[in-house]
């Protein structure tokens, strides 16, 4: 496995992107309440992308033949986990969160965006409950984040890629399914490098953690089983059975002092 180790210089160009990340986000947070809906947010997204010399890092992305995505968000509803689509046409489960449908009281919604700047991709997301959510809809998402800090805190150089990936699955203490077809990533000029993070694995094992890597960790968990499907959109994946599932993901860099989140949201 050849994994790309950054400079310097390399680390604050990935800063600089990492910041407008995370005002971008900041907007899309306080933006989120019943009534609003996936088209809204992107619109948002965009402008505020545009408005920081920044781009989409999404807008266009094509991996293994898929359809160009068409959004700046990823903006995935209640059982949906990731990749959903803001935008017209996108076809989803009966009942669930198309672009034009508005959120919901008690909607838990994930946003995932990705930020180019000066050619430095950052990519972060978060899970937000919509107005009074249920009480286990919360402790999911809470979890979910707090699985996502466990890991950011194994990310020390001289410690193995296990024990991140072990450090988040400890968190879901098997009270949630652990999505483990998705993961977390290397990232840099590219949105997705080596190495693949899963979220389970055996402590000690794995990767040697060297300063200069910069990697997404994103946890995922659901109230079901660990199983996901895919819509004919060929980009919405949902969870097989229809459980609620959480999202959090942060860039974060591997420095002499520790780790540091560039894409953290003050």
């Amino acid at each position: 496995m050849s994994v790309e180790l950054k400079s310097a210089a390399e680390l604050e160009g990935m800063r600089q992107s990492g910041r407008i990340n995370a005002r971008v986000r900041r907007l899309l947070w306080d933006a989120i309440r019943p009534g609003v809906t996936g088209l809204e947010l992107d619109q948002l997204a965009k402008k505020a992308i545009k408005e920081h010399g920044a781009e989409c890092t999404f807008v266009g992305y094509a991996p293994m033949g898929k359809p160009p995505y068409p959004g700046a968000i990823c903006y995935s509803v209640n059982e949906e986990l990731v990749h959903g689509i803001p935008a017209p046409g996108r076809r989803c489960r009966p009942g669930t969160a198309g672009p034009d449908r508005a959120l919901l009281e008690g909607d838990i919604v994930k946003i995932d965006l990705g930020v180019t700047y000066k050619g430095w991709v950052s990519d972060a997301a978060f899970t937000a409950t919509v107005g009074e959510a249920s009480d286990e809809a919360r402790a999911l998402v809470e979890t979910t984040r707090r699985a996502l800090w466990a890991g950011i805190d194994q990310m020390k150089a001289g410690n193995r890629l296990g024990d991140v990936s072990h450090a988040i699955g400890e968190v879901a203490g098997g009270k949630y399914g652990i999505v483990t077809g998705y993961g977390g990533h290397g990232v840099g000029r590219k949105m997705h490098m080596e190495p693949h993070v899963p979220n389970y694995g055996r402590a000690g094992t794995g990767l040697r953690l060297q300063p200069g890597l910069v990697l997404a960790l994103e946890p995922m968990f659901s109230m079901g089983a660990a199983a996901t499907e895919e819509l004919d959109d060929e980009w919405t994946v949902v969870m097989a059975d229809g459980s609620l599932s959480a999202h959090w993901e942060e860039t974060v860099a591997i420095t002499e002092d520790g780790p540091e989140v560039l894409t953290r949201l003050d």
